[in-house]
């Protein structure tokens, strides 16, 4: 059975301040193109459908449309909402929309429920995870401690114990919205971190011939049947080196995996360049970026005058500006972002602390900053899902 595994469309999100509705809909051509050309028997979707709880209108017809031609063509679709979905939202009509081919998995309570599709080897089962809050489904999995690797664990024991009932021989696949140890994230994902950790180990997914992953924008493979398609348009410049594509899979007869990668259309490159002002406009070397979207990192001690106006006379679709003064490590003046870079919202919360008090918080303190925390990001959840 040929599978396309995609993930993390994001409809109706803009890059910078580019319309990106154009780009998505030139790849929801490519995906119908591709399941049609390459004879695929099912298109996965692994989560964030949508890149909020309520799309703007003209993402909605997007999606509409790409249902409708999924339908014509005949080429059964499963798909799960995500963190960035509304899944009360996308599971509407889930049942009506079944009839045409379209499996919509938005319950969690659903989860050991498949979709099953057969070839000439038998049956597939196909298991939707839509994204699992922790705080939210905590009393339908019945786990003792709300977070992502109990709930997932919980899940997919009732994924096992529903495929052991099934007929010998009977194949199957997950898909899942997570965030899996050993993935490469970006700067566009969503934290979803609960108690300080978010990652789930791969080893999750044993028992299952292939799980679909998404959340994390990178193509990336954690194991032979583990994987992660990326989002099919770069959302933010970390995504630079990114090859976008969509995963191939052919699911033999006994569950062998093979896998390919199947690029998608890119409406223009991304370009991380650094320098000062006067070096970004004169090198040669940088005459290849001169039509990419690019980010520019100015290293100018003294802030240069009209710095946007002047790089967009060479570089005319810059859309992000970054200063960042090459200072002495102990120079005063260096910048309050750069001191937060890469730190975690509890760092930096405890972090504040040590300046105020002259010492850090002890392990009773972090934990009532952390919980403080989760329960910002989970109020921020119930509020989308309310709207």
């Amino acid at each position: 059975m040929r599978l396309l595994h995609t993930s993390d469309w994001h409809l109706g999100r803009s890059f910078h301040r580019v319309n990106m509705l154009d780009a998505q809909a030139a790849f929801i051509a490519h995906l119908v193109a591709t399941a049609r050309e390459r004879e695929v028997d099912a298109v996965l979707v692994a989560g964030d459908v949508y890149d909020r709880a309520v799309p703007p209108l003209a993402a909605v017809e997007l999606f509409d449309d790409a249902l409708h031609r999924l339908a014509d063509l005949g080429v059964p679709t499963v798909m799960i909402s995500g963190n960035h979905d509304s899944a009360r939202r996308l599971g509407v009509g889930a049942g009506l929309i079944g009839r045409a081919g379209i499996h919509l998995r938005t319950d969690p309570a659903a989860c050991a429920e498949p979709v099953i599709l057969a070839d000439d080897h038998g049956d597939v089962a196909f298991y939707g995870l839509p994204y699992l809050e922790p705080a939210l489904v905590k009393e339908e999995f019945a786990v003792a401690k709300a977070g992502h690797e109990a709930v997932i664990g919980a899940a997919m024991d009732r994924v096992r114990a529903d495929l052991a009932t099934r007929a010998r021989g009977t194949r199957s696949v997950v898909l899942a919205h997570a965030f899996v140890s050993g993935g490469q994230i970006s700067d566009s994902e969503r934290d979803i971190t609960v108690g300080g950790v978010a990652a789930v180990p791969a080893a999750v997914f044993e028992g299952v011939d292939y799980a679909a992953l998404g959340h994390l924008h990178g193509s990336q493979t954690l194991a032979a049947r583990v994987r992660y398609s990326g989002s099919p348009l770069p959302y933010s410049f970390s995504e630079a080196d990114h090859r976008k594509s969509m995963w191939l899979v052919d699911l033999g007869p006994e569950g062998q995996i093979e896998a390919d990668r199947v690029d998608c259309p890119v409406p223009r490159a991304l370009a991380r360049i650094r320098g000062t002002l006067d070096e970004l406009l004169d090198d040669p070397g940088l005459a290849r970026h001169e039509e990419a979207w690019v980010e520019a990192t100015l290293t100018d001690a003294v802030r240069p005058d009209d710095p946007m106006a002047r790089l967009c006379e060479r570089f005319p679709h810059t859309l992000s500006l970054v200063f960042d003064p090459v200072r002495a490590p102990e120079d005063p003046d260096v910048s309050y972002a750069q001191r937060l870079q890469g730190r975690s919202d509890q760092q930096v919360a405890e972090d504040f602390v040590t300046h105020v008090r002259g010492a850090g918080p002890d392990a009773h303190e972090q934990a009532v900053l952390r919980s403080a925390l989760d329960a910002v990001r989970v109020d921020d959840t119930l509020h989308e899902v309310a709207r």
